[in-house]
C-alpha cells in the first residue's frame, strides 16, 4: 500500500465534494443519486436508474460531465432505434476507396440511454454487449470504447405499454441500480422557490460549470479506490449477503457472482468517497440495494403479494451479519 495513499483518498473525498456541491446548486434533492453515480465511475462500472420520469436525471448527468470533461451523449430510446444507430456502421469512402467507420454515439466518454426498455431487444442486446465489453464489433473490426467510458440507462418501471423489460442476464450487467421517486415536501417546496426566482434554467448554468478535474483524474481515483483495505471478515459479510439472495424463499433466482465483484468495487469506492482507506460494513450494508435490487428475480407468488426486491434485502440485511 502506497504511503501517500491517504493523501490520494482524500482527492477523491475532496472530488466528489466538489461534484456534490456545484450540482446541488442547480439541482434540488438527489444527493443518492450522486453518490450511486459518482461510485459507479469510481468502480468501473455502470448504473441502472428505475423511476418516474422529471427528477433532473440528465442534468445530473450533465453537471458530472462538464465537471470532469467527459464527452456526453445521450440516446432517447424509442422501438425504430436499430443497433447501427447506437453502435455505428461502416460505410465505403469514395475518396479513400475503403471503408471507414461511423461512430455512434456509444463512442463518448459519458452515455446515457433514457428509457432503455423502449429499446428492441435486439438493439438492448448490441448496447449492453458493448458496454459490458468495451468494445464493438462491426463487420468483423473490433473497435474499442473511449477510455474512461462510463453509461447510465434509465427506464420507468410503471410504463408497460409499448416497452421491452430488460431480461435477467441483461440487467445484471449492470453494476449497480438505483430506484428514484418524488422529492419531499420540502424539496418540493423548494423547486417552486427556484422556479420562481428563475433558477431552475439548465442555459443559465452551463457554461458557468467549468471541468474541476480530468478523465485521467478519474482513471487514477479508481486505480486508488482498488487499494483500499478490506478485511476478510467484511468478504465474508459479502459473500454471505450474496449466498442469502439464493436461498431465500421468496426469491425464485438470487444474486449471480457480479453482485459480489459490485460489492467489492462499490465498498472500496464508497470508503474512498468518505476518506477512509478500509471498508468497514456499514459500505457493504449502504450498497445492498443498489447491488441487489435487479438482480433478483421473485417468484410469482412474492410478486402478486407485492413483496418488492428491496423488502427482501430489507430482510437479508437483518438477518444476516457480520462475523
Amino acid at each position: 500500500m502506497s504511503d501517500n495513499l491517504t493523501e490520494r483518498i482524500e482527492t477523491i473525498a475532496n472530488a466528489y465534494e466538489e461534484i456534490r456541491t456545484t450540482t446541488q446548486q442547480i439541482v434540488v434533492g438527489n444527493e443518492p443519486l450522486l453518490e450511486d453515480i459518482f461510485i459507479s465511475m469510481i468502480s468501473g462500472g455502470h448504473l441502472l436508474i428505475e423511476g418516474v420520469p422529471g427528477t433532473a436525471k440528465t442534468t445530473v448527468c450533465k453537471i458530472i460531465a462538464r465537471l470532469i470533461d467527459y464527452e456526453f451523449k445521450r440516446v432517447q430510446g424509442a422501438v425504430d432505434i436499430q443497433p447501427a444507430d447506437i453502435i455505428g456502421v461502416r460505410i465505403y469512402d469514395r475518396n479513400k476507396g475503403e471503408f471507414v467507420l461511423q461512430k455512434g454515439p456509444i463512442f463518448t466518454n459519458f452515455l446515457m440511454v433514457d428509457e432503455i426498455n423502449r429499446l428492441t431487444p435486439k438493439t438492448q442486446s448490441a448496447l449492453l454487449e458493448a458496454m459490458s465489453e468495451g468494445q464493438t464489433t462491426i463487420d468483423g473490426i473490433t473497435n474499442p470504447l473511449p477510455d474512461p467510458y462510463f453509461a447510465i440507462a434509465t427506464q420507468n418501471p410503471h410504463e408497460a405499454e409499448g416497452t421491452f423489460p430488460l431480461i435477467e442476464a441483461q440487467r445484471d450487467r449492470f453494476m449497480f441500480s438505483t430506484a428514484l421517486t418524488h422529492l419531499d415536501a420540502a424539496n418540493e417546496l423548494e423547486i417552486l422557490r427556484r422556479e420562481r426566482a428563475g433558477e431552475l434554467d439548465w442555459e443559465i448554468y452551463q457554461n458557468r460549470i467549468t471541468p474541476a478535474f480530468s478523465p485521467a483524474e478519474v482513471t487514477a481515483m479508481a486505480a486508488t479506490a482498488r487499494e483500499v483495505r478490506v478485511d476478510e471478515t467484511v468478504l465474508e459479510y459479502m459473500r454471505d449477503l450474496v449466498l442469502a439472495t439464493r436461498s431465500h424463499g421468496d426469491i425464485k433466482l438470487g444474486a449471480s457472482s457480479r453482485a459480489s465483484i459490485a460489492f467489492l468495487r462499490g465498498s472500496t469506492a464508497r470508503a474512498a468517497m468518505n476518506n477512509r482507506t478500509y471498508v468497514i460494513p456499514d459500505d457493504v450494508r449502504a450498497l445492498a440495494p443498489a447491488v441487489l435490487r435487479h438482480r433478483l428475480l421473485l417468484t410469482r407468488e412474492t410478486a402478486i403479494t407485492g413483496i418488492t426486491s428491496d423488502m427482501i434485502i430489507d430482510e437479508i440485511l437483518e438477518s444476516v451479519g457480520v462475523s
